[in-house]
């Protein structure tokens, strides 16, 4: 399950949440996450992230697959 960034309108506050890709996005922000006196009130909003990663891990995928080949002709 992929992390998504949020930030909240209201508040300017940042956080992270762990959901399924399937998962509709939060609209307010959620009372755990919320700073404001007046919990859950404030709207989010789901940022694109550049940081992540793809990792390919288990049987089948080794280093060398990924490594660029150095010119293997010779003169």
């Amino acid at each position: 399950m992929p992390i998504y960034e949020y930030q909240c309108r209201k508040c300017g506050k940042n956080f992270e949440l762990l959901q399924s890709i399937s998962s509709e996005p939060l609209t307010v922000c959620p009372e755990e996450y919320c700073d404001q006196e007046d919990k859950a009130t404030g709207e989010v909003f789901r940022k694109i992230s550049g940081g992540s990663g793809l990792v390919f891990n288990g049987t089948g995928f080794y280093l060398t697959d990924y490594v660029k080949k150095g010119d293997s002709s010779e003169s």
